[in-house]
C-alpha cells in the first residue's frame, strides 16, 4: 500500500552456546565424585598422620622430633636442600636463556636431557651413582686410592639430589621466556647495554616470580626425595639419614609415633612450601 510504513522485525539476540548439555544433576555428580576422591586420597592421609603423630600426647611428639637421629635427619636435610636448590638454580636460569635466548645446534638434545630426570625411575638415577662412585663401580677403586668417599655418604646424596631436582626450575623458566620473547632484550643492546646487564636489568625482573616458583617446587623435591637417596645413603643413623630415611626406619621399627611425629613435620614443610608456590603463581600470572 502506497505510503505505509514497512513494519520492522527487531533483530533476534545471538545466544551463546551452552559449554555442556548435560543435566544439573550431572554436574554435581562429576563435582561430588572429585571431592570424595580428593578426600579419600589426600585429606584423609593428611589427617591420619597429625592424628598419628599425636596420638601418645604432646611430649612423646616433642620428644621424637628431639631424638639426636632426628635432629640430625633435619639438618641434613637442610643443608642438601641449600646445596643444591641455589645449584639447580644457577643451571635452570642459564639453560632457559640458553634456550630461549640463542639458536643453536643440538637444541633439542639439551631438552630432551633437561627432562631426563622426570623419565628415568629415582632408584635408577641412584643406582647409575652407585655403578660410577661405588667401591665396584668404574671410579671405585681411584676415589678409595684417594680416600675419597661418595656412595654412603653426604656427596653420594648431594648427586643424587642435584640429578632428581635440576629439571624444575629450568622447566618452569623456558616456557616463561619463550613467551616473552627476545624484543626488550634486543631493545636493550640497540641501547648499548652489554650481556650482564641486559640479564640483570631485563631478564630477571620479568622472570622473577616464575624463577621463585621453580625455586620452591625445587625445594620441595630435594627434601622429600626417597629413592634416589635410599640407594646412595646407606642408611647410617646421624650421618647420611635424611628426614623421609628417618621416617621409614623408624616405622620399620613399629615406632609408629615416632615416624608419624616426623612424618608431620615433613607435612608442615611441605604446607610451606604450597602455601609459596601458590603465592609466586598469583604473583606470575599478574
Amino acid at each position: 500500500m502506497a505510503g505505509s510504513v514497512p513494519l520492522m522485525i527487531p533483530p533476534r539476540k545471538a545466544t551463546s552456546p551452552s559449554a555442556t548439555t548435560e543435566a544439573v544433576w550431572v554436574k554435581w555428580l562429576l563435582i561430588g565424585c572429585a571431592i570424595l576422591v580428593l578426600l579419600w586420597l589426600i585429606v584423609l592421609p593428611l589427617v591420619i598422620v597429625i592424628t598419628e603423630a599425636l596420638k601418645r600426647g604432646w611430649s612423646v611428639y616433642a620428644m621424637a622430633l628431639t631424638d639426636p637421629d632426628a635432629l640430625s635427619a633435619l639438618k641434613l636435610t637442610l643443608w642438601v636442600a641449600l646445596i643444591t636448590v641455589p645449584l639447580n638454580t644457577v643451571f635452570g636460569v642459564a639453560a632457559a636463556w640458553a634456550i630461549t635466548k640463542f639458536k643453536f645446534r643440538g637444541k633439542g638434545l639439551f631438552m630432551t636431557l633437561i627432562d631426563l630426570p622426570f623419565a628415568v625411575s629415582p632408584v635408577i638415577g641412584g643406582l647409575v651413582y652407585v655403578l660410577v662412585f661405588g667401591a665396584q663401580g668404574w671410579l671405585g677403586p681411584w676415589l678409595s686410592d684417594h680416600d675419597i668417599k661418595i656412595i654412603f655418604a653426604v656427596p653420594g646424596i648431594i648427586l643424587a639430589t642435584l640429578f632428581i631436582t635440576f629439571p624444575f626450575v629450568a622447566r618452569e623458566l623456558i616456557p616463561l621466556m619463550e613467551d616473552q620473547g627476545v624484543q626488550e632484550e634486543e631493545a636493550a643492546v640497540t641501547l648499548g647495554a652489554h650481556g650482564w646487564q641486559i640479564f640483570w636489568k631485563v631478564t630477571l625482573p620479568n622472570i622473577k616470580w616464575g624463577l621463585l616458583y621453580g625455586i620452591i617446587l625445587c625445594n620441595a623435591r630435594a627434601m622429600g626425595e626417597f629413592g634416589a637417596v635410599s640407594v646412595v645413603s646407606g642408611h647410617i643413623r646421624g650421618e647420611t639419614n635424611t628426614l623421609p630415611l628417618h621416617v621409614e626406619i623408624l616405622y620399620n621399627e613399629y615406632q609408629f609415633s615416632a615416624s608419624f611425629a616426623v612424618a608431620s613435620l615433613l607435612l608442615l614443610l611441605a604446607m610451606v612450601t604450597l602455601l609459596l608456590k601458590s603465592w609466586f603463581s598469583r604473583q606470575n600470572d599478574r
